[in-house]
């Protein structure tokens, strides 16, 4: 059995709190990551999900080392890269890279696109000029673009085409792994399909892996293998795509399930919803960290803090009661229209079968 591309075990990013002008003193600490472990296997796409600031993106940036732990440890490819620095560090960035949220902001406005794309190959001292613009016009064809817009700036595309540029930029030295940072939220319903299709037909043809980073379910429901859920820096869920949105055990998932827009308006539905604010990472509430805004919650929740354990059913949760909730509804079955909608789905669909055939 060949070992994982990516482990992470026990990471953690603290950010101190200091006071005072002139002696300045800690005085607490914003816990963005705290102590979460995972795996990501070769050519598997592993879902980071949870509400903003949560600790996703801080997570993203902890595995690539663009910012430094405060703990724990980040291996790839059976090598601890926090223990590296300078000349092997830079090697390793080759195999390692990242799509940003935003391809307005992520993109040099002052750059052609080519000059974009070229950047990776400069930085890594890939190949001579010849070489480098041919991978270029190979790149952007990779991502469904013409090569003769190599020569055009940011400015003149779409958002959905700035994105592919992104995506050609992470690709450009081969990587490996591939962190996708939110790709698609700043980007139109109908474009986020595209892209999101784009970047599993390259994982199929080049064999990557991705840690997809995300807060909307639906779109993760189509892409992720595996799916962890975070709430306040720590991963309360991790579990296969069907366990998790099947038969979700954590109080959390199942509201942010609930969340989810239902295809048919006429279905009435019980949505949970978390009660309250999300607490503080800088004045986290003891016990487990949810138990403010559970409506399971016991006392037992306000004073022990769960560890993430494994279940029968195959996945792990942090929860007290995993294994005494009810049975949820997935969101397969959710989505399933109810009867007297089906029903007149139905019929529409055989008045226009008749109209068409009485037109022709």
């Amino acid at each position: 059995m060949t070992a994982p591309l990516l482990e992470v075990d026990g990471l953690a990013k603290l950010y101190p709190i200091r006071r005072g002008a002139i002696i300045s003193r800690e005085v607490g600490a914003v816990r963005a990551v705290d102590g979460i472990s995972f795996s990501l296997e070769r050519g598997e796409t592993l879902a980071l999900v949870g509400e903003s600031g949560c600790g996703k993106s801080t997570t993203a940036r902890l595995v690539l080392r663009l910012i430094e732990p405060t703990a724990g440890t980040v291996r790839f490819d059976g090598e601890d890269i926090t223990a590296l620095g300078g000349i092997a560090l830079r090697k390793l960035r080759r195999r390692m890279q990242i799509v940003f949220q935003d391809p307005f902001a992520s993109l040099n406005p002052r750059m052609t696109v080519g000059a974009i794309l070229e950047e990776p190959l400069l930085v890594h001292r890939v190949g001579d000029r010849a070489s480098r613009q041919a991978r270029v016009a190979e790149l952007l064809s990779l991502v469904g673009l013409a090569p003769y817009q190599a020569a055009r700036y940011p400015h003149e595309f779409s958002g959905g085409q700035r994105q592919r540029i992104g995506i050609a930029r992470a690709l450009a030295v081969e990587p490996a792994l591939i962190v996708c940072d939110e790709p698609v939220s700043a980007l139109d319903v109908s474009i986020q399909a595209q892209v999101v299709n784009l970047l599993k037909d390259l994982q199929a043809r080049l064999g990557l892996s991705y840690l997809f980073i995300a807060h909307d379910l639906a779109v993760v429901k189509h892409v992720a293998d595996r799916v962890a859920v975070m709430y306040l820096g720590r991963i309360v869920e991790i579990g296969t795509r069907a366990q998790v949105f099947a038969d979700p055990r954590h109080p959390y998932t199942r509201v942010l399930l609930a969340a989810i827009p239902r295809p048919d308006p006429h279905r009435a539905r019980a949505v949970q919803v978390a009660g309250g604010d999300v607490p503080s990472p800088a004045n986290v509430p003891p016990g487990c960290r949810f138990h403010t805004r559970c409506s399971f919650v016991i006392d037992r929740c306000r004073v022990d803090d769960p560890a993430l354990h494994p279940l029968a059913t195959g996945h792990a949760v942090a929860c007290h009661r995993a294994e005494e909730l009810p049975q949820a509804v997935s969101l397969e079955e959710a989505a399933t229209p109810a009867p007297k909608a089906a029903r007149r789905l139905a019929l529409y669909a055989e008045r226009r079968a008749l109209n068409r055939s009485e037109t022709v």
